[in-house]
């Protein structure tokens, strides 16, 4: 892999990676955003919630967000990247997966990122649903273990 060569230069206290992320995941606030969310159920019963944000004009694009670790959909990783791609004209939906949305599933079921069923789920609501969204299948793609493609 290549070494890119970069003028960025943090300011001293940013310095330490490690106090740069605790900083921003404790005070970074990202204003100005406004989601919609929406109820995916699943057909093993249970549901995981999406949250939705648009680009002020007509968008034929969407991104996929998916949190880390513990994350949802609000944190400021998730609404800040939803924002940017807005405002570059792309609508984001933000993924809670299973158990992070602030509200208690219906299955004892957790996520984990080996499985790529509710990913499918969602893809797949997004191509039923938002017809817009068609033509992002033709940019480039992306296998996972079940033979699916998903593109942009």
């Amino acid at each position: 892999m290549p070494v890119l060569a970069s003028d960025y230069n943090p300011t001293f206290i940013f310095k330490n990676g490690h106090l740069s992320t605790v900083y921003s995941g404790l005070f970074r606030r990202i204003e100005g955003l406004e989601q919609q969310r929406e109820r995916l159920e699943l057909e093993d019963g249970d549901f995981i919630d999406l949250d939705w944000s648009y680009s002020k004009t007509k968008s034929e694009k969407v991104v996929i967000l998916l949190h880390g670790l513990e994350g949802n959909a609000q944190r400021p990783y998730i609404t800040g990247s939803a924002k940017a791609f807005n405002v570059a004209g792309v609508d984001a939906c933000a993924v809670n997966f299973r158990g992070c949305s602030g509200e208690t599933n219906r299955l004892f079921r957790s996520y984990h990122s080996g499985a790529t069923e509710d990913l499918d789920a969602v893809v797949q609501s997004i191509l039923k649903k938002k017809k817009v969204y068609r033509n992002l299948y033709k940019r480039g793609e992306f296998r996972w273990q079940y033979g699916h493609e998903i593109c942009w």
